[in-house]
């Protein structure tokens, strides 16, 4: 089971209500919801608008859970994680596919958006009794509202993406300049 992509799951998510600059909100439409998980055809097929509900619901659960994090509120996030492993159960199975080994998998069951839910909480589980809550953060780009997860070994991630890294880059490059 790859836990990082389910982890990777919860920080996508919350990083879709960053509307504006051209951007809309990812959950304002079915059409949208399926454009932004096209490369998780498990997560977009059969999707409704209760779905989206109940997903714009965990995503301002988990931007708590992330401030937490990033706050060095460790207990906050794990109890909000608990309440959020008591309403949405993780339904592992062992799997085995692409000629690869037997390996635990969650397992494919209820809504898109239980689905949605269960294998993003199960991932910052994982992150958080792993490798701890701040591992959980925000982009350190001064422009940048997005959230990140920081799986690197020696925690150095700062930056959601190649572009704020390089914004981040330029910008300090302009200030030893002046």
């Amino acid at each position: 089971m790859d836990l990082t992509s389910y982890a990777e799951l919860a920080a996508r998510l919350v990083n879709t209500s960053v509307a504006g600059a051209g951007r809309q909100d990812e959950l304002a439409t079915i059409e949208a919801y399926r454009a932004f998980m096209a490369d998780r055809a498990a997560l977009c097929a059969r999707v409704t608008s209760a779905d989206l509900d109940a997903l714009r619901e965990l995503r301002s659960q988990l931007q708590m859970i992330f401030a937490d994090g990033a706050g060095d509120n460790g207990d906050e996030a794990a109890a909000r994680l608990n309440a959020l492993l008591a309403r949405h159960p993780i339904h592992p199975e062992i799997a085995r596919h692409d000629g690869g080994t037997w390996h635990l998998h969650h397992a494919d069951s209820g809504s898109v958006a239980d689905r949605y839910a269960a294998g993003a909480v199960l991932g910052l589980t994982n992150v958080v009794t792993s490798l701890g809550t701040d591992r959980l953060r925000h982009c350190e780009a001064p422009s940048c509202p997005h959230v990140l997860v920081d799986m690197t070994p020696d925690r150095s991630l700062a930056y959601c993406s190649d572009r704020c890294a390089a914004k981040a880059s330029v910008t300090a490059l302009h200030e030893r300049r002046r």
